[in-house]
C-alpha cells in the first residue's frame, strides 16, 4: 500500500523533472559539447570515399552521363587541380611545382602525364573523372542525391568538411590577436564596473537603511527603475544626450555655445561603455546590498558607539565587515554582468573596442560559427568563477550573523557631513537615472532626434513598407506581450511545482533538479540562447521537431530561463511552512492534487505571483538569450530596440521602450493588487 500512496508523488516528480531536463539541461549540455567539435577540410581519402558513395546512389546511366559532363574542365585552374588530385589517387606524387602559375603547371602536368608508365597512366585516366567531381562538381552531385543522404552526410559532401573533437576553439582566444584583445577589453570593463559600481550601490543602500537620505523609499524605487527597462535603454539615452547629434554635445555645446565639435568630442568609445555599464548595473548590485544591510542588527552599531567608537570606526570595523558576504556577491554579479554585456559595447564603441560577448554575437549572426561561439560562452564563465572562488576565501571562517534582532536600524543619526555626502551621491545617481528615462520619453515623441525636434506620435504607429518596416511602430511590442504573457503563468506555476517536488516529495536527485533550475540564473543569457539553437534546430535529426523560428521556442526560452525566482521563493516558503497542515489534509482523505490545489498553492500565492511577475518583466525586456531565436515571423521588442538603436533610429527605439515600461508598470500594479486581495482573503478566513 505504501507504493500506492507514493505513486502520485513520483508521477508528479517525473512530470516536472522531464521538462527541466529537456529545456534546461539539454541546451546547456549542447553548448558545452559543441565547443569541442571542430570542423575542417576532409582528408583527400575521405573526400574520395564520400564522392564514390554519392555517385553510387545515381542510376548507372545518369552516373555515366554526369561523369562525362563534369570531367570537362572549365578553365586551366580546374584542369590542373583535377590532374594533381588524380595523380595522388593513382599513387603518384605530382612531379611539378604546385605553386607555379596555372598555365605553367598545365604544361608541366601534360608532360608528366605523358611520361607515366602505361599501368600508372591507366590508373590516372580512370581516376581523373572522379578527381574532377571531387574538386569542382561535388556540390552539384550532393544536391542530385540529397534525398538519399542524411543531413550530416549531405553537408559533409557539399562543403568538403567534417568534424572532429578538439580544443581548437578553446585555444582561439590565446592564439588569435583579435580575440585576445577582445578578452582583455572584456576583463578591463568588468573590473572597472565591479570596482566602481559596487561602492556606489553600497553607499546608496547604506543611505537608505541608515537615514542618509530624506526619502529612502523614493531613492530605492528610482535606483531599481532600470531593472524593468530594455537592456540598451541606458546606452541609447547616453547617445541621445552625448552622441554626435546629442542634446548636450550637439544642440547645446556645439550649436548653442560653440564650445566643441560634436563629431570629435562625444561619448563614443571606452568612456561611454564604462558610463553605460555603471548606470546599468547599479540596480543589480543595489538589490544584493539592500538585502544585506536590511538584515543587519543596528543595535550592534549602537553598542560600538556606547563603547566609545567613532562613527567612522563603527562603519569601518562593524558595518563594513558585516556586509562582506553581500559585497562579495555584488562584486561577482556585476563582474559577470559586464563580461556578458554586448549591447552597450556594440552601441557605444562598435567594433573598434571589441569584447568577447560582441564577438560571440558576430560569430553567430554573421558567420554561424556555433563551435567558436559556444567555446567563447564557456570561457566567459571562467573569470567569474575564479573571482567567486577567490573572494570566498576572504572571511570564510568568520560568521556574519548579528542575532535575533537582525533587521533593526540603529537609532543614532548619521553625522551631517555623512548625510550631505550620501545625499549628493543619491541625487547624482537618481538624477542620472531620471535623465535617462526623461530622454527616452522625449525621444519617443520627437520627429528625429538631433535633426527635427518637432513633437510627433508617428513612432507609435507602423509606417512604410519594405526591409525593416515590420519592426517599425509598436506592433512588435504586442507580439512580445503575448509571448511574455504566455510564458509568465507557466513559468510561475512550474517553478512552484518544482519547489513542491523538491521540498515535499523529495525524490532521488532532488538537489540536481534544484541545481538545474538555478543554472539559467548564473549562466550568461548568450549560453542559453545558443543552447536552444543547437538543441532544437534539428532535435534527434528530425526536421518535424524543430522549434527554431517558431514562437514556441521564445516562450520556452523565457519560461525556463526565469522560473528560478519562483523556485527560490516557493522553496523558502515551504521550508517555513509546517508540513502538518498538508498531513492533516491527507488524513482527511485529500489526494495529492487536491492538497496541492486547495492547501499548498494558496499558501504559496506570494511565491507564485512573484515568479510570474519576474518571468513577465524579463520576457518583455530580455535580449541576450533571445536575440538568436527571433525570426521574420516571430519578433521581440527588445531585439527591435537594439536594432533601431544600432542604426540610429532612436525615435523608434524610444517609443517601444516607453510602451514596454508602461506594460511593466501595469504588470507590477496588477500583481500587487492580486497579492493584497489574497492577503485580505486569508485574513478574513482567520
Amino acid at each position: 500500500m505504501n507504493w500506492r500512496r507514493r505513486l502520485p508523488g513520483w508521477l508528479l516528480a517525473a512530470l516536472v523533472a522531464l521538462p527541466v531536463l529537456l529545456f534546461i539541461f539539454w541546451p546547456i549540455a549542447a553548448v558545452l559539447g559543441r565547443g569541442f567539435v571542430v570542423t575542417g577540410p576532409m582528408p583527400e581519402w575521405r573526400l574520395h570515399e564520400a564522392t564514390q558513395q554519392a555517385l553510387a546512389l545515381l542510376p548507372e546511366v545518369r552516373r555515366e552521363a554526369a561523369l562525362a559532363r563534369w570531367s570537362v574542365p572549365r578553365n586551366p585552374q580546374e584542369e590542373v587541380e583535377a590532374l594533381a588530385t588524380a595523380f595522388r589517387l593513382a599513387g603518384v606524387t605530382p612531379p611539378w611545382d604546385l605553386a607555379a602559375p596555372f598555365e605553367a603547371q598545365r604544361e608541366a602536368a601534360a608532360g608528366a602525364r605523358a611520361a607515366l608508365p602505361a599501368a600508372a597512366r591507366a590508373r590516372l585516366e580512370a581516376a581523373l573523372p572522379l578527381a574532377a567531381v571531387m574538386r569542382h562538381r561535388r556540390v552539384a552531385l550532393a544536391f542530385q542525391v540529397r534525398d538519399q543522404l542524411s543531413p550530416e552526410a549531405f553537408e559533409a559532401l557539399r562543403t568538403g568538411e567534417e568534424w572532429r573533437i578538439g580544443l581548437d576553439h578553446y585555444r582561439a582566444p590565446f592564439d588569435d590577436p583579435h580575440l585576445r584583445r577582445a578578452a582583455l577589453n572584456s576583463l578591463g570593463f568588468a573590473l572597472f564596473a565591479c570596482l566602481v559600481t559596487t561602492p556606489i550601490a553600497f553607499a546608496l543602500a547604506f543611505a537608505v537603511h541608515r537615514g542618509g537620505v530624506r526619502w529612502p523609499g523614493l531613492l530605492r524605487a528610482v535606483t531599481l527603475l532600470p531593472l524593468v527597462a530594455p537592456p540598451v535603454l541606458v546606452a541609447s539615452a547616453i547617445i541621445m544626450l552625448f552622441g554626435r547629434r546629442g542634446l548636450v554635445t550637439d544642440a547645446l555645446l556645439e550649436k548653442g555655445l560653440g564650445l566643441i565639435d560634436a563629431d570629435e568630442t562625444n561619448i563614443y568609445g571606452i568612456a561611454g561603455v564604462l558610463l553605460a555599464q555603471v548606470l546599468s548595473f547599479v540596480p543589480a548590485a543595489f538589490i544584493v546590498l539592500d538585502n544585506t544591510l536590511r538584515r543587519q542588527d543596528g543595535r550592534v552599531e549602537e553598542a560600538a558607539g556606547i563603547l566609545g567608537a567613532s562613527r567612522a570606526q563603527t562603519f569601518r570595523e562593524v558595518t563594513l565587515p558585516l556586509a562582506v558576504p553581500g559585497l562579495k556577491r555584488a562584486v561577482v554579479l556585476v563582474f559577470i554582468l559586464s563580461l556578458t554585456d554586448f549591447g552597450n559595447p556594440l552601441l557605444l564603441a562598435g567594433r573598434d573596442v571589441p569584447v568577447i560577448a560582441a564577438v560571440i554575437y558576430d560569430e553567430m549572426t554573421a558567420f554561424r560559427n556555433t563551435g567558436l561561439a559556444s567555446a567563447l560562452c564557456v570561457l566567459l564563465l571562467a573569470p567569474g568563477l575564479a573571482l567567486h572562488l577567490a573572494l570566498e576565501r576572504i572571511g570564510r571562517r568568520k560568521r556574519y550573523d548579528t542575532g535575533a534582532g537582525a533587521g533593526t536600524a540603529p537609532e543614532a543619526a548619521l553625522p551631517r557631513a555623512w548625510r550631505g555626502g550620501l545625499g549628493a551621491l543619491a541625487l547624482l545617481v537618481a538624477g542620472a537615472i531620471l535623465a535617462v528615462y526623461a530622454t527616452v520619453v522625449a525621444g519617443a515623441f520627437t520627429v528625429e532626434w538631433g535633426v527635427a525636434w518637432r513633437p510627433t506620435f508617428a513612432h507609435f504607429a507602423a509606417a512604410g513598407t519594405g526591409y525593416g518596416s515590420s519592426e517599425r511602430g509598436v506592433a512588435v511590442v504586442w507580439d512580445t506581450l503575448w509571448v511574455a504573457a504566455l510564458a509568465a503563468p507557466l513559468g510561475g506555476t512550474l517553478g512552484v511545482a518544482l519547489a513542491f517536488v523538491i521540498e515535499r516529495i523529495r525524490p532521488p536527485g532532488r538537489e540536481v533538479l534544484a541545481f538545474l533550475a538555478l543554472l539559467p540564473a548564473v549562466l550568461p543569457g548568450l549560453i542559453f540562447g545558443i543552447g536552444y539553437i543547437l538543441a532544437f534546430n534539428l532535435p534527434f535529426g528530425l526536421e518535424s521537431l524543430a522549434l527554431t523560428g517558431t514562437g514556441a521556442v521564445l516562450v520556452l526560452n523565457i519560461l525556463f530561463g526565469n522560473m528560478f525566482v519562483a523556485v527560490l521563493a516557493a522553496r523558502a516558503s515551504l521550508q517555513r511552512m509546517d508540513p502538518a497542515i498538508e498531513e492533516a489534509a491527507e488524513g482527511l482523505g485529500a489526494g495529492l492534487l487536491r492538497r496541492l490545489a486547495e492547501v499548498t498553492l494558496p499558501l504559496l500565492r506570494g511565491a507564485l505571483l512573484l515568479g510570474t511577475l519576474y518571468v513577465f518583466v524579463d520576457g518583455m525586456t530580455t535580449l541576450s538569450s533571445v536575440i538568436f531565436l527571433v525570426s521574420g515571423d516571430h519578433k521581440l521588442a527588445s531585439v527591435a530596440i537594439f536594432n533601431h538603436a544600432g542604426s540610429g533610429d532612436f525615435g523608434q527605439a524610444a517609443a517601444k521602450s516607453v510602451v514596454i515600461l508602461a506594460w511593466a508598470g501595469v504588470a507590477m500594479a496588477g500583481i500587487w493588487w492580486l497579492e493584497q486581495r489574497g492577503g485580505r482573503r486569508l485574513a478574513g478566513l482567520r
